[in-house]
């Protein structure tokens, strides 16, 4: 087991973990010489590529010096930190990667604190070098306070610290001296990041920590065997740490695997260490422990932070429903919904009470909401979608809200707006320094407080700015917050939007749409500058008349409608509205689409 190890790449988003996995592959020899290569092979999903974010984590696996390295790229946005705590349980140390930029970010902070509770030894990266605006000692001193801020050990502290660039393929042990490959990254990785235990004579024990899905062979197992040796068809039984009560399930290893490089290899035997991955389980899921036949003990696993945040899916009921989506009805939402739990074991599915076509959907965030949503479209889905809200929780008697952990960076000149408007939104201040003509400022902020204000946020900036967000703790709820401060624009008929009728709504405020749209009554079709909404018939042709004047024929001239995405769409949701998702269309509207049901229902209540 000398010639073997087992380390995970974390980081903020954005910080270069799966480019550097990339040119790991190329200088480890995976590639054939005259190979097609993809850039950031690892992130193989279409969503991941179009949005240059990694979303599941992957296993691969390179050779050097006759010693193989698995190597796992996590993702780093805050809303797949589920992912990231399940596979650290598999590794044997990290290598930390910090912007040379931007320094150590929320998430770092996150992912740090969780490798330095499992007592993973830690390689610190010092990624983006070559950045123009890289302030490689000042960052190098960041994370040192930040591992004495976490309490690391000593061993953890006396870390070594490498710089790299990913992008160009380079590692070096100075700042100052650029290194010509990643020759000292692969040194350190052996020198420094243990092999793992190797228990080949007890019986067989892995645990479960992520899953993979086949059209062919079903759900498949991936994890770290903990001890003992396993053979292909062998008789095995499932059990569960935190479900002690169950009866341990009968199962067997149909096929199992080990990763070479992006290829799964099959073996037909592994040993304590390895990190392979069996299928032939159908039904085993995340946190599962899978023992030979006669000694089932589970293993204990992280207990997967509790969701913050909820949206009710529910089917569409709008005039344009079943139109254009091909899974429109309550059970194929439900099935559908029920499967991405199996994947993703930080969401949670419940029925909403009295209805028989609508789910809550409890998830990390917005972000791994709408990757949902989005995913669900794609496959065919047509469902709606309420405003996200927050879930409070009851702690000693007193009404507690989530609470995030807020980093901005944005132009001196542009703080003191950022100040404003998180202080509206109950945030609160902890520290600002100032970065070159830049400032950093951290701030607490209830998850509330950042629904819709991203977009702000950017103008504010004026496009400069960069914000991240981590969950920090539960804390005593904080008092109402404006969830929005402008209105809707509201259509007032079935039809198609029409120049003419477009021409004169336009005055109002900020369109969604442009002309030839079809659009239903209680449909939102823009922004309107005031708290108040307006509806509009957009539908309204010119009627001819037989007297013509100079003027009358000028030709109208409309400003460009301002397209959401889906995330704008969620931030835009106000209480009383809904989103209309189909294959081809995102349509807000009000939950009420009769004018005089919901004028009824706004003044009835005062």
């Amino acid at each position: 087991m000398e010639k073997l190890r087992n380390v995970a790449i974390i980081a903020h988003v954005d910080h270069g973990k799966t480019t550097l996995v990339d040119e790991m592959l190329k200088q480890s020899g995976v590639y054939r010489e005259n190979q097609e290569i993809v850039e950031r092979v690892m992130d193989s999903g279409d969503l991941e590529r179009e949005r240059g974010i990694t979303i599941m984590a992957k296993n691969t696996a390179v050779t050097y010096r006759d010693t193989k390295i698995n190597i796992v790229d996590t993702p780093g946005h805050a809303d797949f930190g589920g992912e990231v705590e399940r596979i650290l349980k598999m590794v044997n140390g990290v290598i930390l990667l910090v912007d040379a930029a931007e320094g150590p970010m929320p998430q770092t902070r996150f992912v740090l604190s969780r490798a330095l509770e499992l007592g993973h030894r830690v390689i610190v990266v010092v990624n983006k070098i070559d950045r123009p605006d890289q302030r490689v000692h000042e960052v190098i001193d960041e994370v040192l306070e930040l591992l004495m801020d976490l309490d690391a050990t000593d061993e953890q502290l006396d870390s070594p610290t490498l710089f790299c660039s990913g992008r160009q393929g380079t590692a070096s042990y100075s700042p100052d001296e650029p290194g010509t490959d990643l020759k000292p990254l692969f040194d350190t990785i052996l020198e420094y990041i243990p092999a793992p235990e190797q228990n080949v004579d007890a019986p067989f024990q892995m645990l479960v920590s992520s899953i993979d899905y086949n059209e062919y062979v079903g759900r498949i197992a991936v994890g770290r065997i903990e001890r003992g040796v396993i053979r292909q068809n062998q008789e095995l039984e499932v059990c569960n740490y935190h479900d002690p009560e169950a009866v341990a399930r009968k199962a067997k290893a149909v096929s199992l695997y080990e990763f070479d490089g992006l290829a799964r290899v099959p073996v037909t035997e592994a040993a304590a260490g390895s990190i392979i991955a069996m299928s032939g389980i159908g039904d085993v899921t995340i946190g599962d422990t899978v023992c030979a036949r006669g000694f089932a003990e589970p293993l204990p696993f992280v207990q997967i932070s509790a969701p913050t945040l909820e949206m009710t899916f529910s089917v569409n009921d709008s005039p344009f429903a079943g139109r254009e989506g091909k899974f429109v009805t309550s059970r194929q939402i439900s099935e559908r919904l029920r499967r991405e739990t199996l994947k993703d074991v930080s969401l949670r599915v419940s029925d909403v009470e009295g209805s028989t076509d609508s789910f809550n959907v409890a998830g990390r965030g917005e972000m791994s909401l709408s990757i949902l949503i989005e995913t669900m479209r794609r496959e065919g889905y047509e469902f709606q979608v309420g405003p996200p809200r927050v879930l409070f929780q009851e702690i000693d008697g007193k009404r507690c809200e989530p609470i995030e952990r807020v980093v901005v960076d944005v132009p001196q000149e542009n703080i003191g707006a950022v100040i404003e408007k998180l202080g509206i939104r109950k945030g609160e201040l902890l520290e600002m320094n100032p970065v070159g003509s830049r400032m950093k400022a951290t701030f607490l902020v209830p998850s509330r407080g950042l629904f819709g204000y991203r977009n702000e946020f950017l103008t504010d900036t004026k496009g400069e700015g960069i914000m991240a967000s981590v969950f920090e703790k539960y804390g005593p709820y904080k008092g109402d917050i404006a969830r929005r401060g402008t209105g809707s624009l509201v259509a007032w008929e079935t039809g198609e939007s029409v120049t003419y009728g477009l021409f004169s709504a336009q005055d109002r405020g900020a369109l969604f749409i442009g002309p030839g749209v079809p659009v239903y009554g209680g449909m939102v079709i823009g922004e309107c500058p005031k708290q108040e909404d307006i509806t509009l018939n957009v539908c309204k042709k010119k009627q001819l008349t037989n007297t013509r004047a100079a003027g009358s024929d000028e030709a109208l001239r409309l400003t460009p409608p301002r397209i959401l995405s889906l995330e704008q769409c969620l931030e835009f949701l106000a209480d009383d509205e809904l989103l209309e998702v189909t294959p081809q269309s995102l349509r807000l509207r009000k939950r009420i689409l009769d004018h005089d049901k919901r004028m009824k229902s706004i003044y009835g209540k005062k």
